[in-house]
């Protein structure tokens, strides 16, 4: 079972998402938040897989409550998917940066959303709607390279640096593969190793690091 935390100050959001979960065999509810500092308790209590995170929520927001929630090196961090009604809210930008797995418009069809917090929690894909393209894209052009190079890059093969510039524009495991001329599984073993090696905990934040080290470029 996934366990799943959702955090929106508006009630009506909460109870339609929570019956939405829970009709899912596979998806189990465990709580509820108004807001981040509700939400962090919450999670730190319960320990849910993901945490369905609204971005602007009073006391305190969905990205101060994001980076709370995945910077305590002392918890067990949940995956953070990211609700927004705004499809370039620049909070979105942030919240990647501050180790969301993803993001997901509150407006997206149902089947969206509860596959959104299957993918999320299984960690070995990025979110592929064309909204979530267009955030990589908006991402790209907004990159910030004062940080090094890590030398972590450096110790991947030239096949895994090719896979990790194509997790970077969006692409799937699938896609990956077919462009690769290479099995699905294959793909598989190889973004394990790249996460692995760069110590990420998932591919959003793989897309993150090849855009703020430069190894991919806007336009590219």
């Amino acid at each position: 079972m996934i366990r799943v935390l959702i955090a929106d100050d508006q009630a009506m959001v909460r109870q339609g998402f929570g019956a939405l979960l829970a009709a899912q065999p596979d998806l189990l509810v465990v709580g509820d938040a108004a807001d981040g500092a509700q939400a962090v308790a919450a999670a730190r209590r319960l320990d849910p897989d993901v945490v369905l995170m609204d971005v602007r929520m009073p006391v305190m927001d969905g990205l101060a409550a994001t980076r709370k929630l995945l910077g305590d090196r002392s918890a067990q961090r949940p995956r953070v998917l990211i609700l927004t009604t705004f499809d370039l809210d620049d909070y979105v930008y942030e919240a990647l940066r501050a180790g969301a797995s993803g993001f997901l418009l509150k407006d997206a069809p149902a089947a969206d959303l509860v596959q959104a917090v299957r993918v999320v929690a299984a960690g070995d894909a990025l979110l592929a709607p064309a909204v979530t393209r267009r955030l990589i894209a908006e991402f790209a052009a907004r990159p910030d390279r004062r940080r090094p190079r890590p030398t972590e890059l450096a110790g991947l093969t030239p096949r895994e640096t090719e896979v990790l510039r194509l997790i970077a524009r969006g692409r799937n495991n699938a896609e990956i593969a077919e462009d690769l001329v290479v099995a699905e599984q294959t793909v598989k073993t190889h973004v394990g190793r790249i996460l692995a090696k760069l110590r990420l905990r998932d591919r959003a934040q793989a897309v993150v690091l090849a855009y703020e080290t430069g190894l991919v470029a806007a336009g590219e």
